[in-house]
């Protein structure tokens, strides 16, 4: 606030003299709009937070292998990240400039490029998952515990891509609701169950956990390219519809 304060007084851009009000319904339909957002954001981190308690519950060597499974499928996890971000804004542009054509092509071209990058992470994690583990530690026994997570980090890489890149382009078409339900439904509903039941019953420990995330991202990312290819198809006829107007 300061350094606004002291631009303003050297600018005059009109900061202190402009109407002070609230506009309830600018900002409900933000709510409307965002709260889902931050919802979705909520659900990912909230079931990696309850799979690392439950990965705390049996002991040091899963714990570790975990947290640095953990740290490299986030790290890959920034790429398709910022391609979603960016996805969101070139979506949302050309569907400003009612040309729903280009919106798609923008949606559908990060989502391959997310795709593509997150499978060339994968190879890297089943080609060189003894080395990378070797990187963060020389304990033999914490690098036997993290190479099997790796490989199931590998498997889920692409899928990660898609839902990611996916949410990105359904957000910039305004459609903030369909990452958050198909969320919910594949981590909580579908992913932690599986999880749960192959670490606890089937004794499959920290990889069985991993393995219902892993189930649950391909879900998300099955079921938002899908949403997203519907949601293109409504773009194409709404397109049609003003041509023969």
């Amino acid at each position: 606030f300061g350094a606004i304060w002291r631009v303003e007084r050297r600018h005059h851009y009109g900061l202190r003299t402009m109407l002070r009000h609230i506009e309830t319904s600018r900002l409900r339909r933000l709510t409307i709009l965002g709260a889902p957002a931050g919802g979705q954001i909520f659900v990912e981190i909230s079931i990696f937070g309850l799979v690392t308690f439950l990965i705390g519950t049996m002991g040091p060597l899963p714990r570790a292998g975990h947290e640095i499974a953990l740290n490299c499928a986030s790290f890959t996890f920034m790429v398709p990240f910022a391609i979603s971000a960016a996805a969101a804004v070139r979506v949302g542009q050309g569907i400003g400039r009612k040309a729903p054509t280009e919106a798609a092509s923008a949606g559908w071209a990060a989502i391959l490029f997310g795709a593509a990058c997150r499978a060339t992470f994968s190879a890297m994690l089943f080609l060189f998952a003894h080395p990378i583990a070797r990187a963060f530690t020389p304990d033999p026994a914490v690098i036997a515990a993290t190479i099997p997570l790796l490989f199931v980090a590998g498997a889920f890489q692409f899928f990660d891509g898609l839902q990611i890149t996916a949410t990105g382009a359904l957000r910039g078409a305004g459609n903030t609701h369909a990452g958050l339900i198909v969320q919910i439904i594949g981590y909580w509903i579908i992913g932690l169950p599986v999880g749960y039941f192959l670490a606890f019953r089937l004794h499959q420990g920290a990889v069985g956990l991993w393995l219902g995330l892993c189930a649950g991202l391909i879900v998300a990312g099955t079921a938002l390219t899908a949403t997203w290819r519907h949601t293109t198809r409504k773009l194409s006829l709404s397109t049609q519809s003003r041509i023969e107007m």
